[in-house]
């Protein structure tokens, strides 16, 4: 899943006010008089600065004109990065205030991301006896469980899930209903000379074949989750029409993990321009995507929110931009962070379960409160602690007490 970065004068003169240097044999400067020998007015206190700075020599230690300016551009770029960023925060800490509906809960379509070490021999059957305890009784139908990674030509090795036929037999007798989806990956080469090139045709033609190995071992669906991927990218939309005409014909499903929507209009290619790494997708790029898959599952963590308040109201912002452009048969899941790392651009103090439930009911609640192609989905379960899921269950499956 996708983590991303972001980004701060003393005066040169060390602030020292100006002075007026007296003469050298330490006398008294004379009282400056005016035409007709009289003392002369004071001068103002702009004019005094204004003689001072205008007077100034090498190591008078005067204001020069030139502090001033630097003085004056570093406070308007201050203002032009703070106010904004404190007029962003302040409306979407607005955004997480109010009641969402009481019918704002799971509708039994939920997922969770489920580690590799599910499908490479490390999980018994005690812990699918566990995870069957764990699940009873939630929302969730669908685990996108770690199968790869892809390789960088969009192969798959068998090897990367020796297991797995164990796991989708296991679950389908501990779990009635619930489906196994293959989570397959790779970093893209959109921003560094490694990785899958979706642009090539015989990359995207691999990753169609991967998909159909999946299939034949047993998997219900494949879930793909491919970074870092921009904005607009046609060749993407082409793969996901080749895996869905595939995944249609044989009954399984078809999911993607999807970057976050456009906060502003534009501020992908603005992020793009400063930071070199776009993260968002315009919202009519996401309606795109959702209109080819059956499932799209927002990463709707790792958003540089500095505080539950601003994040519950992005998570709400989120949920209404997505809604808003998802398909009616399409299944649309907003992620919660069930982790806990500490670094640029994710707060664990900040982005909480409890506030993101609280956020997607409120989205949810404010944008189509009757959608029934709705949920959540848990990333992940080796990072998750019981906090996380007695969140989970409280804010979305147990409804009003």
């Amino acid at each position: 899943m996708e983590h991303t970065d972001a980004h701060n004068g003393t005066p040169a003169d060390g602030g020292d006010q100006p002075h007026i240097p007296v003469p050298a044999d330490g006398g008294s400067r004379p009282a400056p008089t005016g035409t007709d020998g009289s003392p002369a007015p004071a001068p103002t206190t702009d004019t005094a600065e204004a003689e001072a700075t205008d007077a100034g020599s090498p190591g008078g230690g005067r204001r020069r004109p030139w502090v001033r300016w630097v003085r004056r551009g570093a406070l308007t770029l201050v203002l032009l990065l703070v106010v904004p960023l404190l007029a962003a925060g302040t409306a979407l800490r607005i955004n997480y205030t109010g009641d969402p509906a009481d019918g704002a809960r799971t509708r039994g379509r939920d997922a969770v991301w489920l580690g590799h070490a599910w499908v490479d021999g490390r999980k018994k059957d005690a812990d699918m006896t566990a995870l069957a305890r764990r699940l009873d009784g939630t929302g969730i139908r669908d685990l996108y469980v770690h199968s790869g990674p892809l390789e960088h030509d969009g192969s798959l090795p068998k090897s990367a899930y020796p297991r797995a036929r164990w796991l989708i037999e296991s679950v389908h007798r501990e779990l009635p209903g619930v489906r196994v989806q293959a989570w397959l990956g790779d970093v893209l080469a959109t921003e560094g000379p490694t990785g899958l090139r979706l642009e090539r045709a015989g990359s995207r033609a691999a990753v169609l074949r991967s998909a159909r190995q999946i299939l034949d071992a047993g998997y219900d669906g494949v879930h793909f989750d491919l970074e870092p991927l921009h904005s607009g990218d046609r060749h993407y939309l082409d793969l996901l029409d080749a895996l869905h005409r595939e995944t249609r014909s044989r009954g399984a499903q078809l999911s993607v993990a999807a970057h976050q929507i456009d906060p502003l209009p534009g501020f992908h290619s603005l992020w793009g321009t400063l930071a070199g790494h776009p993260k968002w997708w315009s919202q009519a790029y996401f309606g795109q995507v959702a209109r080819r898959v059956d499932q799209i599952a927002v990463m709707s963590y790792d958003t540089m929110q500095p505080t539950e308040g601003t994040y519950g109201g992005y998570v709400a912002q989120q949920t209404a931009l997505a809604l808003e452009v998802t398909p009616s048969s399409t299944d649309l899941l907003m992620g919660l962070p069930f982790y806990h790392e500490n670094r640029f651009g994710h707060w664990a103090h900040a982005e909480t379960v409890p506030a993101a439930v609280r956020g997607v009911r409120l989205g949810l609640s404010r944008t189509d409160a009757g959608r029934d192609r709705f949920g959540v989905a848990l990333y992940v379960d080796f990072a998750a602690t019981e906090a996380d899921w007695t969140a989970y269950r409280k804010g979305w499956t147990d409804g009003p007490s």
